[in-house]
């Protein structure tokens, strides 16, 4: 009987008799006082000679600044916006951006930030893929609009997206100039 209730306590303790015996045997190892090594390297450090003190730096005189503010803008009142000179209008040809309409995501980038990089055909239409300088790729079609100059596509074809932009000429006038992104090897 006494051997049947020493048998479910053996099978508990293995574990923990042995984590006992390790922690002695490191413990072992704490008790000695061996600092030799470190008692000659602190002698070894303290025999060496001293070496001289190097000289301070020399102190460099800053010449004050002397802060007159008469005749500057106060740094504290808004800024006046200069007053709009009025541009003589010339004879229009009547070309001009549409300013009233939403820009398009791709109008935020110059011209030579975007490159085609494919087409896709999606319901017998032919799309055009576009990469942005931000490494997004857009799926574009015809009357869509991209580039800093309300550049306005005018035809997708599988090697290149042609782009009609309008683009100022003279003071108050405008012009269409034709462009072009081609595929991107």
């Amino acid at each position: 009987m006494l051997g049947n209730l020493a048998a479910p306590s053996m099978r508990l303790w293995p574990l923990s008799r042995m984590s006992w015996i390790f922690c002695l045997i490191l413990l072992t190892g704490c008790g000695e006082d061996d600092f030799s090594d470190l008692n000659r390297y602190i002698a070894e450090v303290k025999a060496r000679p001293k070496g001289p003190i190097e000289q301070l730096p020399e102190v460099k005189m800053v010449e004050p600044f002397i802060f007159k503010p008469e005749g500057l803008r106060d740094p504290f009142q808004p800024l006046q916006q200069p007053e709009e000179e009025e541009v003589e209008v010339t004879q229009s040809n009547g070309i001009k951006p549409d300013t009233s309409r939403r820009k398009e995501e791709l109008e935020a980038f110059p011209l030579d930030g975007l490159k085609m990089v494919g087409t896709v055909v999606m319901n017998a239409n032919l799309w055009g893929l576009v990469k942005a300088s931000d490494n997004t790729i857009h799926r574009v079609q015809v009357g869509n609009y991209l580039g800093k100059n309300y550049g306005k596509i005018i035809r997708i074809v599988t090697d290149k997206i042609e782009i009609m932009e309008i683009v100022p000429d003279k003071p108050g006038t405008w012009r269409e100039q034709q462009t072009s992104l081609a595929l991107a090897e």
